[in-house]
């Protein structure tokens, strides 16, 4: 009697563990670089979806995807290779020893600690699931559902207290269909069946299945860091010798300006004279005709580009006229093989390495549209951003650009109201611009978070963000009359703030994951705009 009474208690003991990590590591071999794949079926996008990570088929169309911060591929070695690891690792799945059966509905506001849990049949998540990894970095949370997986519009997978997306797992055997603004963490593995992400719903982890389709609509995805993903640092950044003074600069053509252009660092033409700018807004020095300065920065300004132009890339952006729309770049060389139309705003993510260093080969001419915004998130420098551009570059007017522009033999045109944090030289070409603002990076303090331009008044970092996000004032901007409102993609105010003090925080974690929009205005008087995304 007491021998039985005691292995019941330990029995009881053991389930009831807090503490616990039942959790198993789950070897995703190859499977880790796609976001989106399946072994036998197609793989499609409606939309413009915000995708890092590879996306293919081993057996099926990959259709409608624009730029993608990965590679696609289609049946060939590496869906090959990912179709094997995937099936790897679906089977180390299905093995895993349960520690706890859980009923169908999942959320509800309720909170799980690391373990497998098992549900036997068709299992749906509803408003919040929160993931407790109680302080262990190592944590695995293993969801294994006997049947369809679904989700209700807006519900969300919240992890606290060191849980990662990287160490979620969600094994389904029947389809996966989460609605509009789900927020869904951790890798999900469909078995024979279909994979549908509905617009506005974000995922950070990947959606993967063994046979089925996998259709995504106007979403944003990225595979997880942490649990041995590779930590992004980007190629080595060129030796910028002298070009490093100047901030913009011609070897072989004319430098004109026009209006009042306010610009930090040295500009000239070693071959050509510099005209209409004024010692007054120009913190540096203006090379009105051809020097030693200029002689040097030339020859160093060939050197900066053969050191960018023989980088192997390491990602192809496949659609070089769609650039931007909220592309989410991180710290790689990239390339686009055709003339470059950067459309509203490009991010660019250093995932928090401050030295992470980004290169965009540009193999034909680059334009930007009317307010086009090269945006520096988590961390990104702009010091640490170099654009290569084999043709001519125009920024159209008030764009807000980032990094320096190396400009193979061609013309460059600098419109009303841009804001360059960078530098662009070129080794041939005339040069215009028109009351422009111009900051050579060396003298721009960049930190984690968004570097602003100097015509915004405030920044609103990390831009992606989840539960809170801090509104900071530019250095000598007034406080009082700001106020801060934020819109949907519907065009509905869904929070609006007034921004009193230096730095205030904006609790966010009632905004679904999704796109908005944002104004700021002074005394009713719109002073910025732009747009914040949500990773709920």
């Amino acid at each position: 009697m007491n021998k039985k009474l005691l292995i019941t208690l330990s029995a009881a003991f053991l389930f009831l563990m807090p503490n616990a990590n039942f959790g198993q590591t789950i070897n995703l071999g190859t499977a880790a670089n796609f976001v989106l794949f399946s072994s036998v079926g197609a793989v499609g996008n409606t939309g413009l979806s915000q995708l890092t990570g590879n996306v293919g088929s081993n057996s099926g169309s990959s259709t409608a995807f624009g730029n993608v911060n990965g590679t696609m591929h289609s049946s060939d070695g590496a869906t090959a290779q990912c179709a094997a690891d995937l099936l790897t690792a679906y089977n180390q799945l299905n093995t895993a020893v349960s520690n706890y059966s859980h009923a169908p509905l999942l959320g509800n506001s309720t909170t799980l600690v690391p373990g497998v849990y098992a549900i036997a049949g068709n299992s749906t998540l509803d408003l919040d699931l929160t993931l407790d990894a109680q302080n262990d970095p190592n944590a695995v949370f293993i969801f294994k559902i006997q049947g369809t997986f679904s989700t209700t519009a807006n519900s969300s997978v919240k992890l606290i207290n060191g849980a990662k997306a990287c160490n979620v797992f969600w094994k389904v055997e029947g389809m996966v269909s989460m609605a509009s603004g789900t927020s869904m963490k951790g890798t999900v593995i469909a078995n024979n069946a279909a994979i549908a992400i509905n617009s506005g719903a974000s995922l950070e982890g990947r959606a993967l299945a063994i046979a089925g389709a996998v259709n995504v609509t106007n979403i944003l995805a990225y595979t997880p860091i942490g649990c041995g993903s590779p930590y992004l640092t980007g190629p080595a950044a060129p030796a910028l010798a002298t070009t490093e003074n100047y901030a913009l600069f011609t070897a072989k053509g004319t430098l004109t300006n026009s209006g009042i252009s306010n610009v930090k660092g040295d500009v000239g033409s070693n071959l050509g004279l510099t005209t209409g700018f004024d010692a007054l807004t120009v913190t540096g020095t203006i090379h009105s005709v051809a020097d030693g300065s200029t002689a040097l920065c030339t020859a160093d300004l060939l050197n900066v580009y053969a050191s960018l132009n023989t980088l192997v890339p390491d990602i192809e952006l496949l659609y070089p006229a769609q650039f931007g729309h909220n592309l989410v770049l991180t710290p790689h060389t990239y390339v686009l093989n055709g003339s470059t139309v950067l459309t509203d705003s490009l991010y660019l993510n250093a995932q928090g390495n401050a030295d992470a260093v980004f290169v965009i080969q540009i193999t034909g001419a680059l334009a930007t549209s009317t307010h086009a915004k090269v945006l520096l998130i988590n961390g990104t420098q702009a010091k640490n951003v170099f654009w290569k551009v084999d043709g001519a570059v125009s920024l159209n007017d008030y764009s807000v650009f980032r990094g320096t522009v190396i400009c193979n033999n061609g013309a460059v045109q600098m419109n009303t109201g841009v804001t360059l944090y960078g530098r662009v030289l070129t080794t041939n070409g005339s040069f215009l611009t028109s009351a422009v603002t111009v900051l050579n990076p060396k003298d721009v303090v960049s930190g984690i978070g968004s570097v602003v331009a100097a015509a915004e008044v405030l920044s609103i970092t990390p831009n992606p963000f989840r539960s809170v996000a801090t509104i900071q004032l530019n250095d000598g901007t007034k406080t009082g009359n700001y106020q801060l409102r934020i819109y949907n993609t519907l065009g509905i105010e869904v929070l609006i703030t007034n921004v009193t003090q230096q730095s205030t925080t904006l609790t966010t974690s009632g905004l679904s994951s999704g796109i908005y929009f944002y104004k700021v205005t002074d005394n009713n008087k719109v002073v910025q705009s732009g747009k914040l995304i949500s990773q709920q």
